[in-house]
């Protein structure tokens, strides 16, 4: 597995977040990775909220939640920070862990693909299609930070990078 952490600038109308890097877990989980052992994952590791869907083709964000986007099946190109952002290419097994702010959308997906997407406890998607207020900012920026790392739990590098 393969782990990359990112920070992206403001990006136009979407504010990113400028303190917490978005990470990029590249082959988290084996082959044998599917949406069912995505959804056990983050159930065993506390993200609520679980939900299996695709990603939205508009740019949005969320300032009421972190987001943790697993791909249980398929590929897709997603656009990951705004519209200046960078497009991730993703497959099965890969995995994303989005913190409140950062802009994200799908470019283009095979057919069959399947994000697993959940939110640390306490927090809800809200999707955000126009540039925050000052209040949004302020939240995004006192959202809690979660107690485990989706992927790896309560030793997951998330709960020492995010502190």
């Amino acid at each position: 597995m393969e782990l990359e952490k990112i920070i992206f600038p403001v990006s136009g109308w979407v504010p990113n977040n400028q303190r917490l890097p978005v990470f990029v877990y590249k082959g988290a989980l084996s082959i044998k990775a599917s949406s069912d052992v995505f959804e056990k994952m983050f159930a065993a590791n506390g993200w609520k909220g679980i939900w299996r869907n695709g990603v939205f083709n508009y740019q949005h964000y969320h300032c009421g939640a972190h987001e943790v986007l697993g791909i249980g099946q398929g590929n897709a190109t997603l656009l990951i920070g705004g519209p200046a952002g960078r497009a991730i290419e993703v497959v099965t097994g890969d995995c994303l862990i989005l913190p409140a702010g950062t802009g994200h959308m799908n470019l283009g997906s095979s057919p069959d693909f399947e994000v697993v997407g959940a939110y640390p406890v306490g927090q809800g998607a809200d999707i955000q299609t126009a540039a925050p207020s000052p209040e949004m900012l302020s939240r995004i920026s006192a959202l809690a930070v979660p107690d485990t790392d989706p992927v790896r739990g309560s030793s997951g590098p998330l709960t020492t990078a995010w502190r």
